[in-house]
């Protein structure tokens, strides 16, 4: 192999990577430019992009439309503060997001991060009660198998036992934790739950359709209606995830509208920009945002993060927007969609496999016990496919819009490697 470029070596001492023992872990592979849907590594090899960037950039790197409205902006303003002050590219933004999601899901908050994102909608829910003068709704209903960020308030949410935050347990505060239901009796068995401890509860927080994170885990339409059923039955909120699940990953442009329904707070971010710069929001219907719409300074949601609203991630974001607007991704959607279940149907045979699923443009491969992950992704990048797993699952996420023949190569990746063991 060729040596590593001398900014990796000269930095490595200084970096602290995400997800990984840096003691063990294998040097990152470095990287010297993007487009479509490859990774060019400084030693010359192209990689196809089999998760989008962590699940960001779904139409491709180095968009020519997201750049050129990027470009404007820096000319005109990189940034301002937004406590007291306005700019076009959020209130626009605003606008078009109200627009596009169903009922009266009509009040953005911007934030930087998907964390940060959930972290408000948590403390909207929280407030929503205590300005409404009711004690004693300080929990969250979540559920097994979810995943809502590595931030401390989302960590609670996350599942304390098959998440990677288990070694928190016992110094966060303790959420109320139930198994998804996915038939009658599992949700008989969660009206009992909120029949007796409703009164705690704040509000129910889900992934709609698919638990990302925690394992890829898909649930139907129905669950998150009845989901929708119960929170009005019990009088509790409901805050929708969809970070990962939102802008066409599922097949619908939001999960929600699979199931005809809406959250009281949905949280956005990861594709909202394309994949360009950071940016995410937490988004409430009417009913909760009147409760802070008050003459009393008190009322008022006291939380404005640094980078909120940037005017870059914010001009991206309207931009990639655009692209949505053309429609050409529900036929991408559709047509991955059929690349993937024809592509990875043989992994079924590999050793250790339990499950091959298809939903939308997520295609995933479970296995009967966790995979080792740097293993794994050697071997993919020597096929010539960036796909990094997680768990017990390979999973695909491409870009929308990738290209049959690049999809090819990330399945045919993925029967090669499983079918040699990793």
């Amino acid at each position: 192999m060729p040596s590593p470029p001398s900014w990796l070596a000269a930095g490595a001492e200084n970096v602290w990577r995400p997800y990984c023992q840096m003691k063990t872990a294998a040097p990152p592979l470095a990287v010297a430019r993007t487009y479509g849907t490859r990774i060019v590594l400084e030693d010359g090899r192209e990689l196809v992009d089999g998760i989008a960037a962590w699940w960001t950039a779904c139409h491709g790197y180095n968009h020519p439309h997201i750049a050129e409205a990027v470009r404007r902006q820096l000319d005109a303003a990189p940034h301002v503060m937004f406590g007291g002050l306005a700019h076009e590219p959020a209130y626009r933004l605003a606008r078009r997001l109200a627009a596009l999601l169903p009922g009266d899901l009509q009040h953005v908050f911007f934030a930087e991060s998907g964390s940060v994102a959930v972290e408000i909608a948590m403390k909207m829910a929280l407030q929503y009660w205590i300005n409404r003068g009711v004690a004693g709704r300080t929990r969250f209903l979540a559920f097994l198998g979810g995943y809502h960020g590595d931030t401390l308030a989302t960590m609670t949410v996350c599942d304390p036992e098959e998440g990677m935050h288990g070694l928190f347990a016992g110094v966060l505060p303790a959420q109320v934790m139930a198994t998804l239901p996915t038939d009658t009796a599992g949700f008989q068995a969660l009206d009992a739950l909120l029949a007796a401890r409703g009164r705690e509860i704040a509000a129910i927080m889900v992934e709609p359709l698919v638990q990302g994170a925690g394992g890829m885990r898909f649930h139907d339409a129905e669950t998150l209606r009845r989901l929708r059923t119960l929170a009005d039955r019990h009088e509790v909120l409901l805050i929708f995830d969809e970070i990962f699940t939102g802008f066409g990953r599922t097949g619908t442009f939001f999960a929600m509208q699979a199931a005809g329904i809406e959250p009281d707070i949905v949280t956005l971010s990861k594709a909202l920009t394309g994949g360009t710069l950071p940016l995410s929001a937490a988004i409430a219907s009417r009913r909760v945002f009147e409760a802070f719409w008050s003459d009393d300074p008190g009322a008022a949601l006291m939380h404005g993060p640094t980078y909120m609203a940037n005017p870059l991630a914010c001009a991206a974001a309207n931009a990639s927007l655009d692209l949505f607007e053309r429609g050409e991704w529900a036929r991408d959607v559709a047509r991955v969609a059929a690349g993937l279940e024809a592509g990875l149907a043989p992994c079924r045979n590999a050793a250790g496999v339990v499950d091959v699923r298809v939903r939308g443009a997520i295609g995933v491969v479970e296995f009967e016990q966790p995979v080792n992950v740097g293993r794994l992704c050697a071997a993919f990048a020597e096929e010539g496919a960036w796909i990094r797993p997680m768990g017990k699952v390979v999973y695909l996420t491409p870009a929308l819009c990738i290209g049959d023949a690049d999809l090819e190569r990330l399945t045919g990746a993925c029967r090669k490697v499983l079918a040699s063991g990793g």
